[in-house]
């Protein structure tokens, strides 16, 4: 468990957009992770509350290391997240959960909740299992004709 721990976190250091809307990883397991964020003004809507883009971020993110668990690399291929409440202030917490996992796909639910437990959105995210390697080009800037063959 602690090895997953120490995998999980190393990932999540490259995670900048996890890291600027300041949501933290609160625990993982095999095929689970919890996140969680603290409320603030940059996390709210213009009505006052949590966004609902802060909220499907969080959910991406505890379902995907739930994914990742496995110790292969995904990236999300589709969502759907179901928003039931809001809330203005306290910690939100999104549970990622696997559901099914394949040779290239894997399905994860995830469910939040706000201050006492109360269900804020529920969801599922179907996740494509990929090569870092090949990531990591993409990443690193635009191909030649040559490589895009």
């Amino acid at each position: 468990m602690e090895e997953l721990l120490r995998q999980t976190q190393a990932r999540l250091e490259r995670n900048a957009f996890a890291q600027y809307n300041r949501m933290e990883l609160e625990s993982v397991r095999p095929d689970g992770a919890v996140f969680r964020l603290e409320i603030r003004p940059e996390s709210r809507n213009p009505f006052g509350m949590v966004h609902g883009g802060a909220l499907y971020t969080l959910a991406d993110n505890a379902a995907g290391v739930a994914a990742h668990t496995d110790g292969r690399a995904y990236v999300t291929q589709t969502s759907s997240l179901h928003f039931l409440r809001n809330q203005a202030a306290g910690t939100v917490r999104a549970e990622g959960r696997v559901r099914h996992r394949g040779k290239s796909t894997c399905l994860a639910e995830v469910d939040i909740t706000g201050e006492d437990g109360v269900l804020l959105a529920t969801g599922e995210f179907t996740f494509f299992c990929v090569d870092p390697a090949v990531m990591e080009r993409r990443a690193a800037g635009p191909r030649s004709a040559a490589e895009n063959a």
